[in-house]
């Protein structure tokens, strides 16, 4: 039976939002270096499979094919990607799988197979429903050193209080903390 590990950049107030039209930009790019990213990798394991929701998809397909000959790239462009989308015609980058239909059952059959640990990163929708339906197992925040204020915050305001258990804890020489929690379901009131 597969993992599913949730991992998410995100800044000391809870925004995972950069890149593309966000105010701030690629706010994370300041705090990359090759050792924040063989740490990062180290994390993601020694095999993994992508489970990603259709933006991140085309955001990573217009990425990683192009980021050139080093460790985290070659992993992640070896990495079988299980797409969650609407639109299965149009996915190139591969080797890819589409799940569509039923997400949670796509996922649940998924997840029961024999295989590498499913990695999620960004597709903050698929994660808020991963937690709210007990699919993720570990939530791994990648925290940066900053105050956003505004932007995209990890979890929908739809979903549930979760409860999670500490496991472990990394730090980079740029530093990001790399803290990896068990997902233990509802929080209990």
């Amino acid at each position: 039976m597969r993992k599913i590990r949730i991992f998410e950049h995100i800044s000391l107030d809870g925004v995972i939002e950069h890149d593309g039209d966000y105010t701030y930009g690629a706010w994370t790019t300041p705090y990359r270096s090759p050792a924040g990213a063989a740490t990062l990798l180290e994390a993601y394991g020694a095999s993994f499979d992508l489970l990603l929701g259709r933006h991140t998809y085309d955001i990573f397909s217009g990425f990683w094919p192009n980021a050139g000959d080093f460790p985290m790239a070659n992993a992640i462009n070896a990495a079988t990607k299980f797409i969650v989308t609407h639109r299965p015609e149009s996915l190139e980058w591969g080797p890819m799988q589409h799940l569509g239909g039923d997400v949670v059952a796509a996922v649940r059959d998924l997840k029961s197979t024999e295989g590498p640990d499913l990695i999620v990163v960004g597709s903050s929708t698929l994660t808020s429903v991963l937690l709210d339906k007990d699919l993720a197992d570990e939530v791994v925040l990648i925290t940066y050193p900053v105050l956003l204020g505004r932007g995209k915050r990890l979890l929908s305001d739809s979903i549930d209080a979760r409860e999670l258990a500490f496991i472990d804890s990394k730090s980079t020489p740029a530093g990001l903390l790399i803290n990896t929690y068990k997902h233990l379901g509802s929080l209990k009131k």
